[in-house]
């Protein structure tokens, strides 16, 4: 398994955005207004990545008072980290394209101008869920070893 690259949570967010700009543009007027606290449960999953990330980073680098991690469950946190920056990527291109879509129309639609709010909240708190997942995912790393293996120097 490999790390998660940025180019490819970028490239998801371009896709999203584009598909979700035109899938709006076609049905806004048959929309609800979008709550502002819909982006909110990014936020929340993000925090607790975040609290998790550094739990684990302690425990993975041996701090004095944790305890070892099991294997397994650095692989299920490393698929959660990698799932949920992928999800991320993806709703931020989400809360993107209903920007673009929103922004120029602000003069013109009633709630646009709440639409647009909720969407930069949208954006910021994907931004941060993929952020999160990327700490998660570096966290489960495993530290470099020293040198144990040197040979012994006569005394």
């Amino acid at each position: 398994m490999r790390f998660t690259r940025v180019r490819d949570l970028i490239g998801l967010s371009a896709v999203a955005a584009l598909i979700s700009w035109l899938v709006i543009r076609q049905l806004y007027g048959d929309l609800p207004p979008f709550p502002a606290f819909v982006p909110l449960s990014l936020a929340v999953l993000a925090v607790g990545e975040f609290v998790l990330g550094w739990q684990l980073r302690a425990r993975i680098t041996r701090r004095p008072g944790t305890t070892r991690v099991q294997p397994l469950v650095a692989v299920r946190a490393v698929a959660l980290a990698k799932a949920t920056s992928l999800v991320g990527a993806a709703a931020a291109g989400f809360w993107a394209g209903l920007l673009l879509y929103v922004v120029p129309n602000i003069d013109f639609l009633a709630v646009a101008d709440a639409d647009a709010r909720t969407g930069v909240i949208g954006v910021v708190c994907a931004l941060v869920l993929v952020g999160a997942g990327l700490w998660l995912e570096y966290s489960c790393r495993a530290p470099d070893r020293p040198d144990d293996d040197e040979p012994a120097r006569p005394a």
